[in-house]
């Protein structure tokens, strides 16, 4: 990426970073130089030798350090949350025991950290620990600005003179919330540097999905989300009929041919997924038919690439103003399937107040096909096959409802997707489903990337309230702030 001037952060900064906050992770150190964070691969200090032309930090006396690394690798590191004694760099024994042989020397990044003592440089600080999680089997946590309050030399652990520095916390920041320390005892890491800061739960969905779903919060480590149960599918409330399946194609194996297959044909004569990337889908739709059970074709067909359960790692995190928040521990091609809304299956009039509930999803696809209401129609026709609707219902019938007669309602049992937030300038989009049968009132709710989506971005999607539409028990207009802070933002949700 260097190479190829890929990085995102070309030029040296001192300070904090636009965009990474305290406790942002990073699960490599080459993941910490694309973003500028620290841009040194191989150093545990990240030192400027001399000034930018353009410069506030002109007439400074160089070199300066802008970012440690504190990971244990060093014999006599000591550290805990808000003060740290730590070890110079040089002369020590990488291929062996990670352990001092010669007498440090007061040049490069010692030197450096000398300078911002002197001259009150704050330094960007990330501390390491072990995470069999991780593909670098490290994870990275930015915990902050620290100031160098102190500075001198003495023998280390192995025998040899070490430069040791005190470093102190700066006030303001976000607090930190994890106790561990990270402590190299005669060449010994203790145990407490292989615990994860902030993590509240290995995995949300307890196995039931293929890929683990971690839990973070930094903010308050004692809490986790509560009052729901997670589940993968959904459940359907006893007075909701779902229809028959409808027919299936006569294709084998994976359908190929638009032509024969009749699935292709209900999507406007041709499939909606490219096959990259295990299915993506070529652009949105009022509806997307895939196929379902009485298909010929198996399960690994493009044509069902959003039955396919979670393909992405994706985390829960807590945020500062929003609460829970969902982001992708992988990278994200547009157009890929991220995860299916689940919850209870309802009926929208049996809801005692919805305006307490923040977990309802209103299957409006009929609606949104239509324009009924405001809403704005996707693009992509399809032949929406009337016979197979429940109760056989018209579309004269449908056109005369204001609301969607079902919703999905995710308070008390729900998935991963319960806890994605909006944004008026959302990465996600909704796209209506249907595979066993093709009643479009209970059609399955799945969001697409809706842009490509690297890595630790929130993953968000449009809620689409309109001003005003939300009224409380006592029958007033409710108003909620938005805080997704795009430039597009509208200030309110509703």
């Amino acid at each position: 990426m260097l190479n190829k001037n890929e990085v995102l952060c070309h030029e040296r900064y001192f300070g904090d970073l636009p965009g990474i906050e305290v406790g942002h992770r990073f699960y490599s150190r080459a993941e910490m130089v694309a973003v500028g964070l620290h841009k040194l691969l191989q150093k545990r200090i990240d030192y400027i030798g001399k000034p930018y032309v353009e410069s506030e930090y002109n007439g400074y006396t160089f070199p300066l350090a802008a970012a440690i690394v504190m990971s244990g690798q060093y014999e006599d590191d000591f550290g805990n949350r808000e003060e740290i004694v730590y070890t110079g760099e040089g002369e020590k024994d990488i291929p062996g025991k990670k352990r001092q042989f010669r007498d440090q020397v007061m040049r490069c990044g010692n030197l450096a950290l000398k300078n911002n003592k002197k001259q009150s440089v704050p330094i960007r600080v990330i501390r390491g620990h072990k995470c069999d999680d991780s593909y670098s089997k490290k994870v990275y946590i930015y915990d902050g600005l620290y100031k160098v309050t102190g500075y001198w030399d003495e023998k280390g652990v192995s025998g040899f003179k070490v430069f040791k520095y005190r470093l102190k916390r700066l006030r303001g920041q976000d607090n930190l919330t994890s106790q561990n320390q990270v402590h190299f005892v005669r060449g010994k890491v203790s145990r407490v540097q292989q615990e994860l800061p902030g993590l509240v739960c290995k995995d949300l969905s307890n196995g039931q999905e293929d890929k683990c779903i971690p839990v973070f919060n930094f903010y308050n480590p004692s809490l986790a989300p509560t009052g729901f149960k997670y589940i993968n599918s959904i459940k359907v409330a006893k007075n909701v009929s779902i229809p028959p399946d409808a027919p299936g194609c006569n294709c084998r194996g994976k359908c190929t041919n638009p032509r024969s297959c009749s699935c292709a044909q209900l999507n406007g004569g041709d499939f909606p997924y490219v096959s990259r990337d295990g299915g993506r889908l070529f652009e949105a739709k009022d509806v997307v038919f895939e196929c379902g059970p009485n298909c010929g074709c198996r399960p690994e067909c493009v044509n069902r690439s959003s039955q396919q359960g979670l393909k992405y790692q994706l985390e829960v995190y807590r945020t500062k103003e929003k609460g829970w928040a969902v982001r992708s521990l992988d990278f994200i091609p547009s157009g890929a399937p991220v995860c299916e809304y689940v919850g209870i299956l309802r009926k929208n009039d049996e809801l005692e107040d919805i305006s307490e509930n923040d977990y309802i999803f209103e299957i409006d696809c009929w609606h949104t096909m239509k324009g009924i209401g405001g809403r704005e129609r996707r693009l992509g026709d399809v032949s929406l096959p009337m016979s197979n609707l429940v109760d056989e219902v018209d579309e004269r019938t449908l056109e005369s409802e204001p609301e969607p007669e079902f919703c999905i309602d995710a308070s008390s049992f729900g998935n991963v997707a319960r806890f994605i937030n909006h944004s008026c300038d959302p990465n996600l989009f909704v796209q209506c489903i249907l595979s066993s049968h093709h009643d479009v009132r209970l059609a399955r709710i799945v969001l697409f990337a809706a842009d490509d989506i690297p890595r630790m971005q929130e993953l968000t999607y449009d809620y689409n309230y309109a001003i005003d539409s939300v009224i409380g028990p006592d029958g007033k207009t409710k108003q909620l702030p938005c805080f997704c802070g795009t430039s597009e933002c509208r200030k309110r949700l509703y």
